[in-house]
């Protein structure tokens, strides 16, 4: 596993995790719950989606009378362009019909009761005997399941039969065996279970999650959801390699499409590999979780709820394949073989992998090449896992992040005693390098640190004031 570049500001990291700290424990133990939805439509944003449904209905009955819709439907692209640029997320209507599989449960996963969904995302609240009542939280940890055992530094006992393809695709399915986990239990418990959740590896380098529930869920109720959550990947089967070495497509740039280079044939496009998977055949992989997971409950204001907002945010300053050192020969093969995994596993319906196996990629474009995908889940520094390392529900805090940090910006000018700018005052823009008051980037660096202390040395002195402390006695390093 090779080494690369460290391209974050250790400073900037440490202060965004900071920041992810602050939001996981002002969300983790509310009593009350957390801001209501989004804000009714304004005028403009109603006008818009009036002109959307009136350009579709238009559209609709021309396409019913055999005329051509092309301008209207360029017209309904820039309607959706202006919904979105006014402040609504997401599409109003799809751009194609999805493929529909199955949704008769597998025969192999238990079943899972469905209950009907309350908005409400506070948990229970319990009464000690003397009267005392408490609403305790829950801190969940759930892995992968076993590719073949390992020892105590996360190394195969048996390579040669270790399932290095099966932990590579598990860790490119994660985020999407997380969201069915998520979507399981709130629709097992019956409300809208909130979460702040972090992903890390394990010493074996597999994918493993750890959340703060909002609430709490017993050990029984976790074990079914866990037991019946199951991710099933429709795509193209990936057993038998076509193409290899220097024999490999070549694109036609007047058919716009991939060729097999010895008989000239125009090899299947995304679609048409789609749907070619018939009603009898098999996912090409189903992504579960392990049966062993971990759950405490943990207390408001509690060492445990410190601790384990630690834990939780212990590794976002380091890329998951960062989090645990290399230190053996065994460890760095063990990496090495992962790796190997994944570079030539599909990342997703664009990756230029599937051309190994005879299939063009989503949108091919000239130059694609298997084995050379550039999506982030090939990178040795990404362990397969390409997706956000923190994931949260909207309804944990009822803040984001930029309130969160517009928060602790206001908690320091209170504190220093100082009156809040006003931005209108100020116009921003770059500074060129050959303006006057371009300074190099060490002497930059030099008048952020003087910047920093004469900051910390103010943040001091108003809590000594806060405390009654004298300004004259010295600044330690634990009040800054």
């Amino acid at each position: 596993m090779r080494a690369h570049p460290r391209v974050v500001c250790p400073a900037c990291a440490e202060r965004a995790k900071n920041l992810r700290m602050a939001q996981c424990r002002e969300g983790w133990h509310l009593e009350h719950e957390p801001a209501p939805g989004p804000d009714p439509a304004t005028d403009t944003q109603e006008w818009w989606i009036e002109n959307r449904a009136d350009y579709q209905a238009r559209r609709d009955h021309a396409g019913t009378r055999g005329e051509d819709t092309e301008d209207l439907d360029e017209l309904l692209v820039v309607l959706d362009e202006e919904i979105n640029r006014a402040g609504m997320r997401g599409k109003v209507a799809p751009a194609r019909l999805r493929r529909h599989r199955s949704t008769r449960r597998r025969q192999d996963a238990p079943p899972l009761p469905r209950r009907a969904v309350d908005p409400h995302t506070v948990g229970k609240t319990y009464t000690a005997p003397g009267g005392k009542t408490f609403r305790p939280s829950l801190f969940l940890t759930l892995t992968c399941p076993s590719y073949g055992r390992v020892t105590s530094d996360g190394t195969p006992v048996d390579p040669d039969g270790y399932d290095y393809v099966a932990a590579a695709r598990d860790a490119l399915h994660f985020a999407a065996l997380f969201d069915r986990f998520i979507q399981n239990l709130r629709r097992y418990l019956g409300y809208d279970v909130q979460y702040f959740a972090a992903i890390e590896p394990q010493r074996r380098l597999a994918p493993h999650v750890h959340m703060a529930i909002r609430g709490t869920i017993s050990r029984r109720e976790l074990r079914e959801v866990i037991g019946a959550t199951y991710h099933q990947v429709w795509w193209p089967a990936t057993h038998a390699v076509r193409f290899d070495g220097d024999h490999l497509p070549v694109w036609d740039e007047r058919k716009v499409n991939y060729l097999d280079p010895e008989t000239g044939e125009v090899l299947p496009t995304w679609d048409q590999a789609l749907d070619a998977i018939g009603a009898d055949n098999q996912p090409s992989h189903v992504a579960r979780f392990g049966e062993r997971f971990d759950a405490q409950g943990v207390l408001a204001g509690s060492k445990d709820a410190g601790r384990c907002i630690g834990y939780l945010t212990k590794y976002l300053t380091k890329h998951l394949g960062d989090c645990h050192e290399l230190g053996t020969d065994d460890q760095v093969r063990h990496a090495d073989r992962l790796a190997d995994a994944l570079r030539w596993e599909p990342c997703s319906p664009a990756c230029a992998n599937w051309l190994r196996y005879g299939i063009q990629p989503k949108n091919p474009k000239p130059g694609l090449r298997p084995g050379a995908c550039k999506g982030k889940a090939h990178r040795s520094e990404y362990l397969g896992y390409a997706g956000r390392r923190v994931l949260l529900s909207r309804k944990w805090s009822g803040k984001t992040l930029a309130d969160h940090r517009a928060d602790r910006r206001n908690w320091l000018i209170q504190t220093l005693g100082l009156s809040a700018t006003d931005p209108a005052r100020y116009a921003w823009e770059p500074v060129a390098p050959g303006d006057r008051d371009h300074m190099p980037r060490p002497q930059r660096l030099l008048h952020v640190v003087a910047d920093r202390m004469r900051w910390l040395q103010a943040l001091d002195q108003a809590r000594r004031r806060a405390q009654g402390l004298s300004d004259d006695l010295p600044a330690t390093r634990e009040a800054a």
